[in-house]
């Protein structure tokens, strides 16, 4: 069976790639080489290209030295193509897809991808920021109403702050602030909470076919905010007003929120062992390409970046047999046995 969804790649002057080409033959495709030479920068160009922004950097980060655009083409096996183009004298990104350019990805031309960075494998004990921004970036992709929220939640939060660090500010200011803030905080939230429980009926099972024992695992969304409904998120934001002005920044929100992970009705972090951590995040990966499949339909790319090395024997073939029906795209600096 042919799962090739990707076939091509070509980059102009994208991180230190000059001119650079990859043609994907393979259900499987390993970019060998050195740390620095540009094996990474290959996986976000296509995240890119797919999912519409990049997964480590702003646009004019990723320009090649003393070079005034960088430019990413996809091509896929069915025959359509994404380019995406960004000039940098000009602080502008486009999309060209069908000889139609547009400034943003929309949700019927992006392609789901699964993202596996070595940094993933230490979520469990990572800080509550590296968690939001992984569960963010997962649910986003399952649902385009939480990115929306999300994204809206974000800017209101920049403006509000923004206002807050004003010398003069009264309350009254930032009530319109408040509203949004709240509308979408508790939007955000819900599907957060929802997609949580969805994982949850499936992470112990997935990790005991990992790790071959009889453990349990589920994650547990704290939210900030804990249930409350729109009306008294806002009222709670308005009481902090004293101290939000004094700090500079908005206290209170489900940017705060945080995912912890339970092993055998423990906290994962210092009760699991580092064998058992590295077959919970697998155990969610496996999860993720199976929500992705059944709510969009589509089998997602699978993004690996020098994940093997980080993987014993056990780990690397269990994750070669979950992903054997995807298109895998990894990177290492050796050789890996696939």
């Amino acid at each position: 069976m042919n799962d090739i969804i990707i076939k091509n790649v070509k980059l102009n002057n994208f991180r230190i790639h000059e001119n650079y080409e990859q043609d994907f033959d393979d259900n499987t495709t390993l970019i060998l080489g050195e740390n620095g030479c540009g094996k990474t920068s290959v996986l976000e160009a296509i995240y890119i290209a797919l999912q519409g922004k990049s997964f480590r950097a702003v646009d004019r980060e990723i320009i090649r030295k003393k070079a005034e655009f960088y430019r990413a083409e996809i091509n896929y096996c069915n025959g359509e193509k994404v380019t995406v183009f960004y000039d940098g004298l000009k602080d502008k990104k486009q999309f060209l897809i069908k000889d139609k350019k547009t400034a943003r990805l929309s949700k019927q031309n992006k392609y789901p991808i699964i993202l596996f960075l070595p940094e993933d494998l230490h979520l469990v004990i990572s800080s509550p920021t590296s968690k939001r921004e992984y569960f963010d970036r997962l649910i986003s992709q399952l649902d385009d109403k939480y990115s929306n929220s999300l994204s809206r939640y974000n800017k209101v939060l920049k403006q509000r702050n923004e206002i807050l660090k004003q010398e003069y500010v009264d309350a009254d200011t930032l009530f319109s602030w408040n509203i949004l803030l709240a509308r979408y905080g508790v939007e955000a939230r819900e599907k957060r909470r929802e997609i949580v429980a969805r994982i949850n009926e499936f992470l112990t099972e997935t990790y005991r076919s990992i790790a071959k024992n009889d453990d349990m695992v589920e994650i547990k969304y704290k939210s900030y905010t804990g249930e409350i409904l729109e009306s008294e998120y806002l009222r709670l934001l308005a009481m902090d007003f004293e101290r939000d002005k004094i700090t500079g920044h908005t206290n209170f929100g489900i940017h705060k929120d945080d995912f912890e992970f339970i092993f055998n009705g423990f906290n994962a972090d210092g009760n699991a062992s580092r064998g058992e951590t590295r077959s919970i995040i697998l155990a969610l990966k496996f999860i993720e390409a199976n929500l992705i499949f059944e709510t969009l339909g589509k089998k997602p790319v699978v993004l690996l970046d020098d994940v093997f090395s980080e993987l014993d024997s056990v780990r690397q073939k269990s994750l070669v047999e979950n992903f054997k029906n995807h298109q895998v795209i990894l990177t290492s600096v050796k050789g890996v046995e696939l």
